[in-house]
This record gives C-alpha cells, structure tokens and sequence, in this order.
C-alpha cells in the first residue's frame, strides 16, 4: 500500500494573494474609512404605501442604518393616479413635500434623469456633507410623476440609483441598503465585498 503525499500546509493554501482588481478595490475601500459626524438623513417618499414585504425590508435596512445615524422616514401621500391634470397633481404633491423639508436641508432628489453614483461616491457624499458640516440630508423619492418643478429647483443635487424606472417602494429599499453601505465603507467595515 502506498502513501498518499501529504497536504500542503493550510496556511500556505490560505496565503495566496488577493488579484490586482480585489487589491485596488481593498485600499479604494479602506482609503475613504474615517471618522465622520453622523448626518441626520431623511427619506421622503411621495407613496400611499403598499407591499408588506417591502415595508418589512426597508424596515429592517432602516434599523441597520440607524445603528450609525439618525433617520427619519415621512411618507406622503400622492394625489389619485386618474387626476384629469396630472401637472396640478404634481404640483400639489410637491407643495406638501416642501412643508416638509426645512431651509438648513441639503436636499438629494432620486430621479432615473440624475447622476449615477458608485457606493463609494455615495460614501464620499456622507463625508462632505459631514466635513462642510451639512445639518441635515434629506432624500426625495418622487411620486408616479416624479418631482414637482418648485421640488426641482429647491433640490442641491439629483441622484439615480438605476437607469431603470424604480417602483417608490424598491426605490426605497435601494437607498437604505445603499445608505448602510456607504456608511459601512466610511466605518471600514467588511460589509462592502
């Protein structure tokens, strides 16, 4: 009977190097890793609500990110679908979303028109509005018609988290996961990849 050979050592097995795009993306991750003053964040969706199963996802992201910040989440109500003129419905959401919003928030628009950002770019969002000492974010998900023009000029910046149309719900649900993840990345913690 022979021998089997023997195994190779499991540290030897365990030390093989990450690849060069892993490696990158390592020090990418734990080169925005800082302190950084928790924001106050806002999730301000135009919705009339819905899916259980979407409520309980957001919730549970929604608890997760509040271990690193305070969040608030309002909802409002949109006006009916069937409104003969969907530019007064428009309007009249948006005028209840800006009693909503305070003077001192940087207002974040989501609409499939604004700029893509990474989870890193996210990250670095959370960092300046800490560093120039921003008092507060608010994030608006637009109703079935999206945002209002006096919604539009009153936002600083307009994000999307897809070039897709996102139902409010699962756009919803797509900020706070990202929202914890950016937070995680600033935390270097091992969340992101």
């Amino acid at each position: 009977m022979q021998r089997a050979a023997p195994l190779p050592p499991l540290a030897a097995a365990r030390a093989t190097p990450p690849a060069p795009a892993a490696q990158q993306q390592q020090q990418q991750q734990s080169s925005l890793a800082r302190s950084v003053r928790p924001i106050p964040i806002t999730v301000l969706t135009v919705s009339k609500g819905g899916s259980k199963g979407a409520e309980l996802m957001a919730k549970e992201w929604a608890d997760k990110l509040r271990r690193y910040t305070s969040l608030t989440e309002l909802q409002i109500k949109p006006n009916p679908k069937n409104a003969k003129e969907t530019a007064v419905a428009v309007q009249h959401e948006g005028e209840r979303v800006l009693k909503a919003i305070q003077p001192s928030d940087r207002v974040i628009l989501l609409d499939e028109r604004g700029r893509d950002l990474s989870s890193e770019d996210l990250a670095r969002l959370l960092a300046q509005a800490s560093d120039q000492s921003w008092p507060s974010l608010v994030f608006c998900i637009g109703g079935p018609f999206g945002h209002a023009p006096a919604v539009r000029a009153r936002g600083n910046e307009t994000i999307r988290l897809s070039k897709m149309v996102l139902n409010h719900q699962v756009a919803h649900v797509v900020l706070l996961e990202q929202l914890y993840r950016a937070w995680t990345i600033l935390r270097g913690e091992p969340y992101h990849h």
